[in-house]
């Protein structure tokens, strides 16, 4: 097993978890940075942005997080802000992120959605590497499998999702593959392949959420509402909205030309 703390600084434990997110977070700036200069904006614009961005995501995953776990942390409030430990679930995070970026976007009059075509290949890549916080503190896994099956992975994902004395899926590692795969589709479609403005947002919606409901089935940590699993349900509502609004907009455009 890994142990989740990096490095010990004094009494300051610095944990895997954060230094991922961190990462996620720079490379996913680094990028938009890049997509914004391509495109001809300031690319200021999105560190300024995700000044405000970054602790909205974190406080909204937080937050969604502990209300559907809340029989988990009711008797240890203080408990909800050991981010550290995980639990950020990344619904909330986009969220916090959509409601921050829509403020900045409205205050600097920037256009919404070539902002958001701009900015969803990063999401996904910062969704990708995110998943490998969860590897390291061996959350967000399926169900238990049998060592010939794990013994298809590399032995440090094997010896990871080795909990307890059983095997278990490694879901975290599918959904990052699947996220990376995403990410190319959008890097592609961003550079070479858009028509109008908000389908490289849209396709987010889509292709992201088509993968969470399949591997969200597979999990054994997922938040559930009347029995329902809460990722399952906002990722069909996701998808309806991502088709619809992708038809939308590309009637529109045709109906341009």
């Amino acid at each position: 097993m890994i142990d989740p703390i990096a490095i010990s600084l004094g009494p300051i434990d610095v944990h895997w978890y954060g230094i991922i997110m961190g990462l996620a977070f720079f490379l996913g700036t680094y990028l938009a940075r890049y997509n914004a200069r391509k495109a001809g904006y300031d690319p200021d614009h999105v560190l300024n942005m995700v000044v405000w961005i970054i602790p909205a995501a974190i406080v909204c995953a937080r937050t969604y997080y502990v209300i559907f776990e809340w029989d988990q942390y009711r008797d240890n409030i203080i408990s909800a802000l050991y981010v550290w430990q995980g639990g950020l679930a990344i619904h909330g995070g986009l969220i916090g992120g959509v409601l921050a970026g829509t403020l900045y976007i409205r205050k600097h009059g920037l256009p919404f959605l070539v902002f958001g075509d701009l900015l969803m290949p990063s999401v996904i890549l910062g969704q990708a590497i995110g998943r490998w916080g969860n590897f390291i503190n061996q959350e967000a896994h399926g169900g238990e499998v049998s060592a010939e099956f794990m013994a298809n992975f590399p032995a440090f994902i094997r010896d990871q999702m080795f909990i307890n004395g059983h095997y278990y899926h490694p879901t975290f590692l599918y959904e990052s593959i699947w996220n990376l795969l995403v990410f190319a589709i959008l890097m592609a479609m961003l550079y070479r392949l858009k028509k109008f403005d908000g389908q490289v947002l849209f396709s987010y919606l889509i292709l992201y959420s088509l993968g969470r409901f399949f591997i969200e089935g597979m999990r054994t940590d997922s938040l559930y509402f009347a029995g329902l699993r809460v990722a399952q349900l906002v990722s069909l509502t996701l998808i309806a909205a991502g088709i619809a609004l992708m038809v939308i907009f590309a009637l529109k455009k045709r109906q341009q030309q």
